[in-house]
C-alpha cells in the first residue's frame, strides 16, 4: 500500500530579542575630604540600603505553526504526455521511477535522475545505482511504491495495455507516458520530459538530434540507396523494419528507400513485417542492415544470411554490404541515442 507522504518543512521561529535596560550613573562630583571639628563625636551616619532593581520578565515568544513548503517556481504544472493525457505535477519531481530503457534515457538526457529503473537498463551507467523494479513488461507495483516516488515515467509504446495503464494510474502517483515510436517522437519525448522536470537541457538535446539527422542526410545526399533492416527469430524467420516503427523510421528519416515498407504488417514484432526469402531476392537491396537481439555468444544474424537459399546472389551479400548494427539504439532503447544510429549508418555507407 502506498504510504501518504506530506513533505513538511518546519518554519524558522522568529526570536524576539529584548533590549537590555541601561543603568543610570551619578552626575555628582567627588565630595571634598571632611575637616575634623573639636566637638563631641557624632554617631556615624547609617548606610542606606540598596534599593532592589526589578528584573523585567521576558515576553513570551510565539511559535508559528508548521507550514507546507511552497512549490518550486512554475509548479504545480500540467503537461500533456505522448498518449494525450493531461498530467498534473504538483512540484518539481525529485524521486523518479522510470520503467523502461527509453524512459530512463529521456530522464537523464534532460538532466534528471532516477531512484528506480526497469531491470534491463544499462545506460547511462549512473542509472545502474538505482534498484530494479522488475522488467519493463512486468514491473513490480510493490517495488515501485516502496521507493516512494513523486513521479513515474512509463513507456508510451510498452505500457499502453489498458490493464497495465490502469494499474499504474491507480498507484496514487503522477504517471507520465513518454517513449519513442519514431525518430520524431525522440524530440517530442525530450521536450515533454524537459517540461515535466524543468530540465534546461531538453531544448539543446532535441536540437542536437535534429542537427545529427540533418548532417546524416547531407552525408548521404546524392546516393541512390536502398536498404532493408532485418531481425530474426530462433526459427530463422526474417522480419524487415517498416517506417511505422522506430527502426524503419530511422531509414526513412535519412531518405533511404526501404522496399520492406510496402509489405503488409505481419509477425509478432510491432513495426516489422515478416519477409519470405523469395521477397528478399525480389528486393535485392544495395544494403542489408541486421540486428541481433540475443546477446553473444548467440550467432549474429549478419553471419547467417548466407545460409538462406539464394541469398549469396544478393548484391548486398556478394559485395560485402551486410552490416550488423547495435541492438540498443535501433531496437531495445529507442531514444536520445538515435544520433548514434544515424552515425552508424553513415559510417557504413561512407566507408564503402
Amino acid at each position: 500500500m502506498n504510504q501518504a507522504r506530506i513533505p513538511v518543512l518546519l518554519a524558522v521561529s522568529v526570536l524576539l530579542t529584548l533590549a537590555a535596560l541601561a543603568a543610570c550613573g551619578s552626575d555628582d562630583p567627588e565630595p571634598a575630604p571632611a575637616t575634623p571639628v573639636a566637638t563631641a563625636t557624632s554617631a556615624p551616619a547609617a548606610t542606606p540600603e540598596a534599593t532592589p532593581t526589578a528584573t523585567p520578565e521576558p515576553m513570551p515568544t510565539a511559535t508559528p505553526e508548521p507550514t507546507e513548503a511552497p512549490p518550486a517556481p512554475g509548479y504545480p504544472r500540467e503537461v500533456v504526455d505522448l498518449l494525450g493525457r493531461t498530467v498534473v505535477i504538483p512540484d518539481k519531481p525529485t524521486a523518479i521511477v522510470a520503467i523502461s530503457p527509453t524512459a530512463v534515457e529521456l530522464v537523464y538526457a534532460v538532466g534528471g535522475s532516477v531512484i528506480g529503473r526497469s531491470q534491463s537498463v544499462d545506460y547511462p551507467p549512473e542509472a545502474l545505482d538505482a534498484p530494479s523494479v522488475g522488467t519493463a513488461y512486468q514491473p513490480s507495483f510493490e517495488a515501485i511504491l516502496a521507493l516512494e516516488p513523486d513521479l513515474i515515467v512509463a513507456d508510451s509504446t510498452i505500457h499502453v495495455q489498458p490493464a497495465l495503464m490502469g494499474a499504474l494510474e491507480d498507484l496514487g502517483v503522477p504517471v507520465l507516458f513518454a517513449g519513442a515510436a519514431s525518430v520524431d517522437e525522440v524530440t517530442t519525448g525530450l521536450l515533454l520530459m524537459g517540461e515535466a522536470l524543468d530540465g534546461a537541457e531538453a531544448a539543446a538535446e532535441a536540437a542536437a538530434v535534429e542537427a545529427a539527422r540533418a548532417a546524416a542526410v547531407e552525408a548521404l545526399a546524392g546516393l541512390d540507396l536502398t536498404a532493408v533492416l532485418l531481425i530474426g527469430d530462433r526459427d530463422r524467420n526474417l522480419y524487415g523494419a517498416k517506417s511505422n516503427g522506430y527502426a524503419g523510421s530511422i531509414l526513412a528519416a535519412l531518405g533511404i528507400a526501404n522496399p520492406a515498407d510496402a509489405q503488409p504488417d505481419s509477425g509478432p514484432f510491432p513495426g516489422f513485417t515478416r519477409i519470405a526469402p523469395e521477397a528478399m531476392l525480389a528486393f535485392d537491396p544495395a544494403w542489408i542492415f541486421t540486428v541481433t537481439p540475443a546477446p553473444p555468444p548467440a550467432p549474429r544474424l549478419s553471419g547467417l544470411l548466407g545460409l538462406f537459399p539464394g541469398f549469396t546472389g544478393l548484391q548486398a551479400v556478394a559485395e560485402g554490404r551486410v552490416v550488423e548494427l547495435d541492438v540498443q539504439p535501433f531496437v531495445q532503447a529507442p531514444g536520445p541515442r538515435v544520433v548514434e544510429a544515424f552515425a552508424a549508418i553513415v559510417a557504413a555507407v561512407a566507408g564503402e
